[in-house]
């Protein structure tokens, strides 16, 4: 029997999901990996549903000492033609979804007395919203409010809780945007580190997360967007008069 600290990943079929759940086990994680779909290595697990979900968690050999709330989905569009089953279903597999597995997961931790680290994964579009993307930023905003919640209410327990807010990634459901050349070579242009993020640079957010490196960290929102969301400002037209050095240097110039 393996004595491996057991993790869960959610949405681990493919995409963004799998290389963190490769990347805990590197970090020495046993790791169960849940999605809508079972596969090799897989759990079938709608998590919109709790019965569902309790069944799973219920089913695993002990309590996990680290859960990634990575299941998500968009259904793009104006909010103007949005119908409500797409806004509902958005809402129910990204909000209820991460609030179900994190329930489940952190009354069996309780249970057992074990401590540990809940990772949900948010999005810069829950930090500054973007066009045609329906419920997704939302879902993704209450995400993090409700990172904090339980990270407050859970921390007596000690159960850490904090969210990890991928920027512009190369993977998963950002890929059929990047295969266009035009919006990948824009979108690069406007990331200041000059390129955009890869699902290993998520990854590693998440093994710190996960590990004793953090063990002071609970309640926060790690934004993994090479600096592309504090970049507004920067990339607004602005003309050189204004930047001399010194004080006063251009405050009632007239010439």
């Amino acid at each position: 029997m393996s004595t491996a600290p057991l993790a869960v990943v959610t949405g681990a079929g493919r995409g963004l999901g799998a290389v963190i759940a490769n990347r805990l086990r590197a970090d020495g994680f046993s790791v169960a990996c849940l999605d809508l779909a079972p596969g090799e290595g897989i759990s079938a697990c709608d998590v919109s549903n709790p019965d569902d979900v309790d069944a799973r968690l219920a089913a695993l050999s002990s309590a996990p000492t680290v859960v990634v709330n990575n299941a998500g989905i968009v259904r793009f569009g104006a909010l103007l033609d949005l119908s409500d089953t797409d806004f509902r279903a958005v809402v129910d597999v990204n909000l209820i979804g991460t609030f179900n597995v994190a329930r489940a997961a952190a009354r069996r931790m309780k249970v057992e007395g074990v401590k540990g680290s809940i990772i949900n994964i948010t999005s810069m579009n829950g930090v500054a919203a973007g066009p045609n993307a329906g419920a997704y930023g939302s879902t993704k905003a209450a995400i993090a409010l409700l990172t904090q919640q339980m990270a407050i209410e859970w921390g007596p327990l000690g159960i850490r809780v904090n969210a990890v807010a991928p920027g512009l990634i190369d993977a998963g459901m950002s890929e059929p945007i990047y295969a266009d050349p035009d919006a990948r070579a824009a979108r690069s242009a406007r990331v200041p580190i000059g390129r955009l993020g890869t699902a290993d640079d998520v990854a590693n957010v998440v093994s710190f997360l996960a590990g004793d490196q953090s063990g002071y960290v609970t309640g926060q929102e790690i934004l993994v967007d090479g600096g592309v969301t504090m970049s507004v400002i920067a990339s607004l037209p602005r003309p050189q008069s204004v930047d001399g050095v010194g004080l006063g240097a251009n405050v009632g110039r007239t010439t």
